[in-house]
């Protein structure tokens, strides 16, 4: 069987056995027309009236946009809001770039994002969540925490969020109030919102929106200081937007996740030995970081001791922010590091990540085909695929000749599931 995985920019193609099977959503076309599908939403939001009418000429604008691991189409997205409210001033709009705890982005990296007429005419700044000078504390939230936001969002007179929804593997579908927080948190609140407890729950996994607590958790600091107004798109493989999603912030999105559902889930009917997985390519797959939300993707459908193939370019190698690389040292396998990360007096940015990687490296043996060093991957407590029809004809001597496989070729754009 012929396949081919979306990997980095140019995808990757792969001559696999033909009992493979494939798994991907319901690859929906591209709307007409995407400018013109967007500037219809913004005039027709749901829940609210339009975007125009909802903001004043003296107000001061936030746009709240996502940072550059995500593929949001921010260069449509943020021109037709500044378009669409042409009565504010330039001067008067601030465009946040919702970094989390990722790296900033440079000018040339924004200039990518947004354009350069953008750049050239717009305030644009990353959040610092380390640095409380550029954030505003909003009090407690009932999960545990001070709730830090962003000063310039806080302090603007319009809020608005963007983003894209697909499937998330803790808390549920991306998008809508996650553009805030994490987005713009503060470390301390972030911290919270990816603790052991939290990230642990077997309700923080992919498509679920009941009583999962990140949702949740989520919701409740977007409520302390709720944006105005949210754009939102989802996005077909080609990374074409087949839908718009704007209006009141949880009305929008809970319309936009029910969207996603209903072409992102699959069904499977049994689980796999094999499952060979992508990480939806570019901008995704730039780190390995980045690279545990198609493991998780591909966790849910591999059998215990199975194994799973990751295919991820990380062409940025490993992320050259927080912890994430230097926890593995602190442990000899992955059970040792899931006792250290929960113990409650073990708190360390980025164990949020190794906590999931650990909890798939349990159940499976997991390989990556990548740009990495082998030192890289072995360092991370993961083994090295230089060729993955090689290493699938490896597999056939644990699992058999006839082992049963499955291809993930869009990654965590899928929600692959065994009802059991």
């Amino acid at each position: 069987m012929k396949t081919e995985l979306l990997y980095g920019k140019e995808g990757l193609e792969l001559e696999l056995p033909d009992q493979s099977f494939l798994i991907e959503p319901k690859n929906l076309p591209k709307v007409e027309d995407e400018k013109e599908s967007v500037r219809q939403a913004l005039r027709n939001p749901i829940g609210m009236e339009s975007l125009k009418e909802s903001v004043k000429s003296t107000d001061t604008v936030s746009i709240v946009i996502s940072d550059i691991t995500r593929p949001t189409p921010n260069h449509i997205l943020v021109p037709l809001l500044i378009e669409e409210l042409d009565h504010v001033p330039l001067e008067n709009f601030v465009i946040i770039n919702g970094t989390g705890t990722h790296r900033d982005q440079t000018r040339e990296e924004f200039v990518q994002m947004l354009g350069p007429w953008v750049v050239d005419n717009i305030r644009i700044i990353n959040n610092d969540c380390h640095n409380k000078e550029t954030l505003v504390n909003l009090g407690k939230s009932t999960f545990g925490c001070d709730v830090y936001l962003n000063k310039d969002y806080v302090e603007s007179d319009f809020r608005i969020v963007t983003g894209f929804i697909e499937p998330h593997f803790f808390a549920g579908f991306s998008g809508g109030p996650k553009g805030i927080m994490p987005g713009i948190a503060g470390i301390e609140t972030i911290m919270t919102f990816h603790n052991a407890r939290m990230i642990g729950d077997p309700l923080s996994t992919w498509g679920n929106m009941v009583n999962n607590p990140l949702q949740d958790m989520t919701r409740e600091i977007n409520a302390m200081c709720k944006p105005d107004f949210m754009l939102n798109v989802t996005l077909n493989r080609e990374k074409e937007i087949t839908a718009v999603f704007a209006g009141e912030l949880y009305e929008a999105h809970d319309k936009g996740c029910a969207f996603t559902k209903e072409h992102a889930m699959f069904r499977c009917e049994e689980r796999f030995d094999v499952v060979i997985a992508s990480n939806s390519g570019y901008p995704l797959d730039q780190n390995l970081y980045q690279a545990v939300k198609g493991m998780s993707a591909a966790h849910k459908i591999v059998k215990e001791g199975g194994s799973i193939i990751m295919a991820s370019e990380c062409s940025d190698g490993l992320p050259d922010h927080g912890n994430y690389s230097k926890i593995f040292d602190f442990a000899k396998s992955p059970h040792e590091l899931l006792d250290l990360i929960n113990d409650p007096e073990f708190k360390m940015f980025d164990q949020w990540q190794v906590q999931k990687q650990a909890v798939i490296q349990v159940w499976a043996d997991v390989y990556v085909y990548s740009k990495l060093t082998d030192e890289q991957v072995t360092g991370a407590m993961l083994k090295v695929s230089h060729d993955i029809e090689q290493t699938v004809e490896e597999l056939k001597k644990k699992y058999g000749e006839n082992m049963s496989i499955a291809v993930l070729p869009l990654g965590p754009l899928t929600i692959p599931f065994v009802e059991e």
